[in-house]
């Protein structure tokens, strides 16, 4: 059937609203004139690509030795197939019931899966995205075990009630051949001997098959006599069963931790039981009881001892020790220790068949939250080196970014700094599982995903053609000094636990400067070095950011204010402000008020750093009166300036990070001039409402509320906890006076005091007293600015505020009104450009746009001094601007449009190595060509793009003017937007709270795309939902996988070329050689014919209330619709036709022999006829 596809609906739907809420102002031309459009709605389609990660939850495992693939099942009834490296597949049930067990089809193609709801289902992994072709639901018993043997048609279902059905995988119809067990067991027995635990056919008998009970009972079932040969008890239960490949022998484990092995012609006693863990007692007692073996195999070699791998056994005094391994070879028991819980394990083998010599060389261990692969042919059983990207939630993942169409160079750049972080002693052999074949696609552009982690770790990934590989780890960690003990740990932490987790990032990936914020207020700026170094102090910047309110706060009529900042000379010495004394609002120690105190002490011993992101700055955000530093919410650097900036909810501060120096440091309110329409009046909030009462929950975000239980909103306490503002009682002289004023001046330190300064932190410390009118900022004119690359960034300035709501992040400050908290105005979002900072302007210049969680827009101007020595000595200046705009909803992101609907991202510094001699500096300085000036004075010539929780608008600058207005959505709330480049053309992407993705063209906000996609569950997507260029997007799906999916017609259109193939043509090989005398006194394995036995001539019909049948969507003809991709379907048919042909050149061969024996037969006859021929009967 048909889909209806609503996409070329929505420009005729959407026109009359575009009409009307996109409009032009009065006097102005509409840009529809203007800027031609040509993204349309048949450019979008929303389809997930890939999944990547461990899986979560993991539940089952299976194998196929001859195809090379493993699978893994999950509690949440999902399905992860891995082959090679880069080959991964993921698929899930309906039901989302648990995988219980999977079953391969060995070299067929095909997998079936039994699940917690009582139904098995057929996968048909022969197409790249597999399908179910049959599902099979029972009604009246719970599946507990399942058995397929090697190449046979017929599967076995053990059920809690102790029967066994057998279903024909090939119809998935069920057989009237049932296997009751009040006759597999003695009439004798009083009590049900439980659930079936374990099924196999004897390697050597396939007409016996060996069926254990959780009772510790074990039958020898004849199939074709239907009653029990032998029946095996033991007073344990058990809870596997493993077979002698010669099927004269079988292991059972059991839950007192033994193993007991029988011969299959002696059921009176066990042959032999071991206790492999148990402390075996000098008077000949029984081994103290352990705990249970879980899974035993028992593989056998053709040259040396029998291998016998198993999980579990340990002795219970080994409280608090880690899951093991036990690996038993001839004499030697080795235990391997793992990190997690043991959910199953697998002994690879070099055969398929059952019934010869094993020879294992690998075992496949699937642990909680790890895949483990050791191998068994080298002494001391060193592991593979995994190539999956399992390790993403290494430790868990606190934000992450995604950059699509990365510069080429910058892969191989990460991944030579990264490949020297490699660990040793892995095996030396090539990684087993090795099915499959990678896609066939023709997209080819960088790609790299960053995530930041709870440890402070950061990690580059390769993301490019749907694959991913780690390519670099930075531990941001190391710059800071970490606690030996409990007693020592640090409390001034703002943070119960996970001090030093990224909270949001910042990249640039053309200069490769990073910037990272921690949700310990602390910022670190890195720069990309392929040179080792050793940093003797690090540079250290601690700022005071407070926001103070009382009733006759207002900004100053005055305007701007331009202190004279600190030569480069004097910045560069350790300095010590001197602080007025202020009173306590909040909590008193015996010593007084925590005050100028950062939340992490950095390292004073010198720091050794390796190639890759080296320390450039560390910024710390200081405790104020008793009050903590609150979290930073916004970041971003641009490496053309020279400048970090980042926001908080007490309001911004701009560093620059060449210089060391603070350049700007103000609270969001007096970011307002005091003309502005859009200005919030500061007010004391203790006089506002009485503390009892609800609070007004301005942000958009904190309607989440509503959908979470109590529990969740622990995760986002920090998000909304803003910071604890004073009652102003300082003296208003006091807090005002500039850097420079006499109480509170910078001073440089002599000599002996830099070195008790060094002495005492090791580092360079300059403290810095904010004022409520500080500014900060040198007028210069704009031919003073620094000259400029053409060349533009696509780093992302704009983290958005949710990305700090972290599980680990709850504010500790209480002693505010929680109506200060929730109504403070928070900056949520930067973006550097050269634009028209004022109405006035005629040229562009440097400046940045703020935008708060209230929905305003604000303009601060930036000065900067020429390039080279005078940008390192001569300040840089900044004012602000006031509004711009005003939204709804918190300011999400921000862009920059020239007349032409060009995007202009913030200018960058092309990557050059700082620890490179000058020659090579000054080679690569001299690539950078300078900005062009603008000669456009008439009219507007930048469009702003601004994107709130709420709407979007378009402002034409300079003038400012409204130019289009388009209202998202007004039931829900804006998570994550992002201006990206989508088929030559740009475009907003946006997610909302609702679970709806969406596309608006731009300028003209014109609706594109409106999918339904994933309603918000968890907070995790929220935090980690990220756009990017070229119709790419991802997220983290669960605590250990990131989901990828793309908006992009085009990618959809070329999915099936660009996935993995699993199934790949291979032969079987050959069954083991009988020998001449098994042939001849018919020894050796025994087949069955099975078809005789249970099909329905023989066996009959199955109730059909037992189980229900029920056709899966990718049957045979869904299956041919869905076809992969052409590489696929010639490589496929060419095969058909050497098949084919094969099979003919064989049957002309038996043709030719046949005629022969036929020809040969006839000529006997003949001789035989002719001497016979004469003579009478009597005579033969």
């Amino acid at each position: 059937m048909k889909k209806f596809n609503i996409r070329k609906v929505l420009d005729g739907l959407t026109a009359a609203s575009s009409s009307s809420s996109a409009t032009a102002q009065p006097g102005t031309p509409r840009e529809n004139d203007v800027v031609q459009e040509t993204l349309q709605s048949e450019h979008f389609q929303l389809c997930k690509t890939v999944r990547h990660g461990f899986p979560y939850q993991p539940s089952s495992m299976a194998f196929d030795p001859v195809q090379k693939i493993l699978a893994i099942g999950t509690q949440t009834g999902a399905l992860r197939l891995f082959g090679r490296a880069g080959v991964e597949c993921y698929c899930q049930h309906e039901s989302n019931a648990a995988v219980i067990q999977l079953q391969f089809l060995i070299n067929e193609g095909a997998l079936v899966s039994a699940l917690a709801d009582d139904s098995i289902h057929l996968w048909n992994l022969r197409q790249k995205i597999p399908a179910i072709l049959h599902s099979l639901k029972f009604n009246r018993e719970r599946i507990t075990y399942c058995h397929l043997p090697f190449q046979s048609k017929w599967l076995y279902i053990g059920t809690e009630r102790g029967n066994i059905h057998i279903v024909n995988v090939e119809s998935f119809t069920l057989s009237g051949y049932v296997i009751m067990w009040n006759k597999a067991i003695e009439l004798s027995t009083k009590t049900h001997p439980g659930p079936v635990v374990h099924i196999s056919d004897n390697p050597m008998d396939e007409g016996k098959l060996l069926i254990g009970f959780e009772s510790g009972i074990v039958v020898l079932w004849d199939l074709k006599c239907k009653k029990a040969d032998y029946r095996y008890n033991y007073d344990e239960a058990i809870h596997s069963v493993a077979w002698h490949h010669e099927g004269k022998q079988f292991v059972c484990s059991h839950s007192d931790g033994t193993l007991t092995t029988w011969n299959v012609r002696t059921p009176a006693k066990p042959a032999q039981i071991i206790t492999p863990h148990g402390k075996q007692p000098k008077d000949g007692k029984k081994p103290e009881p352990c705990k249970p073996i879980l899974k035993v195999e028992y593989k056998t070699t053709r040259a040396g001892d029998p291998f016998m791998v198993l999980s579990g056994g340990l002795s219970y005094d080994t409280v608090g020790r880690r899951a093991c391994l036990t690996v038993m070879h001839g004499k030697s028991t080795a235990v391997l220790e793992m990190d997690y819980p043991i959910v199953d394990f697998l002994t690879l083998c070099e055969t398929p068949y059952p019934n010869d010599f094993q020879e294992p060389y690998a075992v496949v261990v699937l642990l909680e939250k790890d895949l483990v692969v050791i191998d068994l042919g080298q002494i001391g059983y060193p592991i593979f080196e995994n190539p999956y990207p399992l390790t993403i939630h290494e430790s868990p993942v606190t934000c992450c970014e995604y950059f699509a169409d990365c510069p080429a160079e910058l892969i191989p750049a990460l991944y030579s700094v990264g490949c020297r972080q490699k660990r040793q002693g892995y095996s030396k052999k090539e990684w087993p599982i090795s099915g499959g074949n990678w896609g066939q696609g023709t997209q080819s552009y960088p790609e790299i995903i960053i995530t930041g982690h709870a440890d402070g770790s950061i990690k580059f990934w390769d993301a490019s053609a749907l694959m991913l590989q780690v390519l670099y780890k930075l531990k941001t960690a190391k710059v800071f000094e970490r606690a030996r003990g409990k007693e020592e740990k640090p409390n001034t932490d703002i943070v119960d636990e996970d001090p030093f987790a990224i909270q949001t990032l910042s990249w640039c990936p053309e200069s490769r400067m990073l910037c990272v914020a921690g949700v310990s207020a602390h910022v670190i700026v890195y720069r990309f070095s392929k040179q080792e170094i050793t940093t003797e102090v690090v540079q250290l910047l601690e700022v005071r950011m407070q926001c103070e309110f009382s009733e006759v706060d207002s900004p100053d009529p005055g305007g701007e204010q331009t202190p004279t900042l600190p030569t480069p000379g004097a910045s560069s010495s350790p300095q010590e402000s001197e602080l007025p004394t202020q009173p306590s609002t909040g909590s008193n120690s015996s010593d007084g008020p925590r005050d100028n105190i950062p939340c992490l002490q950095v390292r004073s011993s010198p720091l050794k750093q390796s190639p890759g992101n080296q320390v450039e700055l560390v910024i710390q955000l200081v405790w104020v009166s008793g009050e903590p530093p609150q979290q930073i919410t916004s970041l971003a650097i641009n490496s053309s300036y020279g400048l970090v900036v980042f926001g908080n909810s007490n309001g911004l501060a701009v560093v620059d990070y060449l210089q060391k120096t603070l350049l700007f440091n103000m609270g969001t309110s007096e970011l307002y001039s005091p003309s502005d329409p859009y200005q919030r009046q500061p007010r004391s909030p203790r006089k506002a409402k009485p503390s009892g009462d609800i609070p007004t929950v301005t942000s958009c975000m904190s309607r989440l509320s509503f959908l979470y239980s109590e529990s969740m909103k622990k995760l986002r306490s920090s998000h909304f906890t803003t910071c604890d503002s004073n009652d102003g009682s300082n003296a208003s002289e006091d807090r005002c006076r500039s850097p420079t004023s006499a109480k509170m001046s910078r001073k440089i330190s002599s000599s002996s005091e830099q070195k008790t300064d060094l002495e005492k932190g090791g580092f360079q410390r300059r403290r810095i007293q904010t004022c409520k009118k500080q500014l900060c900022c040198v007028k210069r004119t704009a031919t003073a600015r620094m000259n400029l690359k053409e060349d533009l960034c696509r780093t992302k300035s704009d983290p958005i505020f949710y990305a700090r709501d972290n599980s680990f992040t709850r504010s500790r400050s209480s002693s505010v009104a929680s109506i200060d908290r929730e109504s403070r105005e928070a900056i949520s979002s930067f973006h550097f450009c050269e634009s028209f900072p004022r109405k006035t302007d005629s040229l562009v210049s440097p400046c940045l746009l703020v935008g708060t969680t209230h929905g305003s827009v604000m303009m601060v101007a930036l000065s900067l001094p020429p390039s080279g020595d005078q940008r390192l000595q001569q300040p840089v200046g900044i004012a602000s601007c006031g509004t711009l705009v005003k939204l709804k909803g918190g300011i999400l992101t921000m862009a920059l449009l020239d007349a032409t609907g060009t995007l202009l991202p913030p200018f960058f510094e092309q990557w050059y190595d700082p620890n490179a001699s000058d020659e090579e500096k000054e080679k690569s300085r001299k690539r950078r060509p300078a900005s062009p000036p603008s000669s456009q004075e008439s009219q507007d010539t930048h469009f702003a793009i601004l994107c709130s929780e709420k709407q979007a608008k378009v402002v034409a600058l300079p003038s400012q003017t409204r130019i289009y207005k388009h209202s998202i959505t007004e039931t829900s709330f804006v998570l994550r937007a992002d201006v990206v480049q989508m088929a030559g053309a740009n475009c907003i992407a946006c997610f909302c709270a609702n679970g709806h993705i969406m596309t608006l063209s731009l300028p003209s906000l014109r609706p594109l795309l409106d999918v339904n996609y994933l309603p918000l569950t968890d907070m995790r997507i929220a935090r980690t939902f990220c756009f990017s260029n070229l119709g790419q997007a991802l997220y983290l799906t669960s605590p250990t996988e990131i989901q990828r999916i793309t908006y992009s017609q085009e990618t959809c259109d070329n999915l099936q070329e660009m996935l993995s193939e699993l199934f790949t043509p291979v032969e079987t090989p050959e069954a083991p050689n009988r020998g001449f005398f098994k042939g001849l006194f018919g020894g050796g394995a025994q087949s069955l014919d099975r078809e005789d036995l249970f099909g329905e001539t023989a066996a009959g019909k199955a109730s059909r209330s037992l189980a229900q049948h029920i056709p899966g969507p990718g049957n045979m003809e869904g299956m041919k619709g869905a076809a992969s991709g052409v590489v696929g379907e010639l490589a496929r048919a060419r095969i058909a036709l050497d098949e084919r042909g094969q099979k003919l050149g064989e049957l002309e061969e038996r043709t030719a022999a046949m005629m022969a024996s036929a020809e040969s037969f006839s000529k006997h006859a003949h001789d035989m006829m002719l001497k016979y021929k004469d003579k009478k009967w009597y005579q033969l």
